[in-house]
């Protein structure tokens, strides 16, 4: 598996996200600033809840762009042994009931499902919990996490 492909498939869906957030913040700024929606009074606030909602979604916007930039200055690195598993790594893991399941350990923001081929493959960051107990293992090691009161265990299967 290209994880070159994977980086641009996830480029490509913050570029998505990126428009929806701009069009979401100018609908809201529109609407905020739209001479219908001037306070008639104290209750009246359908303006300063947009102007609010304008605001939050021009900060996901900014929060986008800098998760694209740090994929575009992303170059994932092959697998090294001696190191373990890194940012960059594409990793296979196996859970108790012999489910397998691929990982795409990359920057922040980039969090979300893909398809490659026929194989789904969830991109996660180092900070997220399944990204920080996996960096460092090797294949063979096993990963746990907590999710509420449940420990997962997971068994490392393959890494590219």
């Amino acid at each position: 598996m290209d994880k070159f492909l994977l980086q641009q498939q996830v480029l490509e869906r913050l570029a998505e996200d990126l428009l929806q957030a701009e069009q979401a913040a100018w609908a809201a700024h529109e609407t905020a600033t739209h001479e219908e929606n001037v306070s008639e009074n104290k209750y009246d606030t359908l303006g300063l809840e947009a102007a609010y909602l304008a605001t939050g979604q021009a900060r996901r916007a900014e929060a986008i762009r800098q998760a694209m930039a740090n994929w575009r200055q992303f170059r994932p690195l092959p697998y090294d042994a001696s190191k373990g598993i890194q940012l960059g790594a594409l990793v296979c893991l196996v859970d108790s009931d012999d489910k397998q399941q691929l990982l795409f350990l990359g920057p922040d923001g980039g969090s979300m499902k893909l398809i490659s081929g026929a194989q789904l493959v969830q991109v996660i960051s180092r900070k997220a919990p399944l990204g920080r107990a996996m960096l460092g293992k090797c294949e063979g090691d096993a990963v746990s996490i907590q999710v509420a009161p449940i420990r997962q265990q997971f068994e490392v299967l393959r890494v590219h």
